[in-house]
């Protein structure tokens, strides 16, 4: 389950913000008052600046120092920032204030680090507190009693800008936050279908390379066990414990063929014909309903120039996602081609589905991309955001690909008009100099055991 976005807020945060708030607004009421002249209610305004004081005193004192607050909790602290900010301007000009700005920045921080609903009750809070404070405050004055205020207009003018300004604020800071959190959790799903690829790879590398090395020794138990069971021919039993030496040694020798073959020819390899990858990829959704059709120039003159790429995790589990959607969404049938040229290699994944909707063709990869029902998108069993297709993209760029997504006909073709291929088209093309194998290392053969 993901943590929500304020259990990563550490109370040693707002603690430090508000200390920084606390000297700021010592430093203000002492420069008004010394430097300026201005006539201030010390003892009320010192005593809410002592109120914030004396509250991180005790939550440094009640809590420790590393601990995460909840939502509530974080909405509390943040209510309270807000409600001592409004009361010290209340005590030193309202909007007459210019340090009324600073109001904005507990609704900014609730709308990047809380829920919607905690988010807009911070930030219903300062709009209240501002309008409040434009009615009912202290004015301010000078040592000589002359009053400093702003015209009626201006007053309000600024009234309206905080109020704005807390709003659009807010929703500026709420969408950035919300893009972050969605784009590091897809980041993490792609990390860990990545990581589930590569520990797959490396499995079948140590059952290859285990089945390859245990050859000698076997071969070696092979021969003395033979070489015993002649010696010992005078003696029955003895002979037959040698000879069960021989047997279990062959049968080990088998197994041990089975596993290295296995583990070649399915992870082992660090380069594979550009077909053996790509149904590879697809093999998962080949028994799921829908007829899946290859075109890999597998036959004839165009098998003996397929190229050999680089089988790596990224390729597999980007092509098996973008797959798995062309079957999602296809009626019968799904189509995957593959083509190549001196200079670049081409996957193209086509279906027979209703194609992408007009209006996200231009999105398809971001991780937020929210399928409705409206869009044609909807299935059972997929909700949310395009995640797949982001991974997809993420791990297939990754390797130097390049995708285009489009559709295979105009949706407003009657259904007898539409061709074959008329839903989704994914073409995948990379620089053949990226993904093509030149390490012709790869692990061979194991050696015939001696008989």
């Amino acid at each position: 389950m993901t943590p929500r976005i304020s259990d990563w807020v550490r109370l040693r945060t707002l603690v430090m913000l508000r200390w920084a708030a606390i000297c700021g607004q010592s430093v203000a009421i002492l420069v008004a008052a010394r430097f300026y002249g201005v006539s201030l209610n010390l003892p009320a305004v010192l005593s809410v600046v002592g109120a914030a004081v004396f509250v991180n005193l005790a939550t440094i004192y009640l809590y420790p120092r590393n601990k995460r607050l909840s939502e509530r909790e974080a909405m509390a602290a943040l209510l309270f920032d807000t409600v001592q900010l409004g009361v010290l301007l209340g005590l030193t000009g309202g909007l007459s204030n210019p340090f009324a700005l600073l109001i904005l920045a507990p609704a900014t921080i609730a709308a990047t680090a809380l829920g919607s609903r905690a988010a807009m009750i911070v930030g219903g809070s300062a709009i209240l507190l501002v309008t409040a404070i434009a009615f009912v405050h202290l004015p301010l004055r000078l040592q000589d009693g002359t009053p400093l205020a702003v015209p009626p207009l201006f007053q309000f003018g600024f009234w309206l800008a905080l109020v704005i300004g807390i709003v659009f604020q807010a929703l500026y800071a709420r969408r950035v936050a919300s893009e972050i959190q969605v784009m590091n959790r897809a980041l993490l799903a792609t990390q860990m279908a990545l990581a589930r690829e590569q520990k797959l790879t490396d499995l079948g590398g140590v059952v290859a390379a285990t089945a390859h090395e245990l050859g000698t020794p076997l071969a070696t138990i092979k021969l003395v066990s033979t070489e015993l069971a002649r010696e010992l021919a005078d003696d029955p039993e003895l002979a037959q414990d040698a000879a069960l030496i021989a047997q279990q040694a062959d049968r080990c020798r088998d197994i041990l063929r089975s596993m290295g073959r296995a583990g070649k020819d399915d992870l082992h390899l660090r380069r594979a014909p550009l077909s053996a990858v790509i149904r590879e990829a697809a093999e998962p959704h080949a028994d799921r309903g829908k007829e899946i059709i290859f075109d890999l120039g597998e036959s004839g003159e165009s098998a003996r120039r397929q190229p050999v790429i680089l089988r790596r995790p990224e390729i597999i589990h980007g092509l098996r996602n973008l797959i798995q959607n062309a079957v999602d969404f296809a009626r019968h049938r799904v189509w995957v081609e593959s083509s190549w040229s001196s200079d670049t290699i081409t996957v193209t994944i086509a279906d027979d589905g209703a194609g992408y909707p007009v209006q996200i063709l231009d999105r398809i990869g971001e991780p937020d991309l929210r399928l409705r029902r409206e869009d044609g998108l909807h299935r059972p069993g997929y909700e949310g955001m395009g995640l797949g297709l982001f991974i997809a993209k993420t791990l297939l760029e990754h390797t130097g690909a390049r995708l285009r997504f489009a559709n295979g006909s105009d949706p407003f073709l009657t259904e007898s008009e539409r061709p074959d291929r008329s839903g989704a088209i994914v073409t995948v093309t990379w620089p053949r100099r990226v993904i093509e194998a030149t390490d012709l290392g790869a692990l061979g053969e194991n050696r015939p055991i001696a008989e």
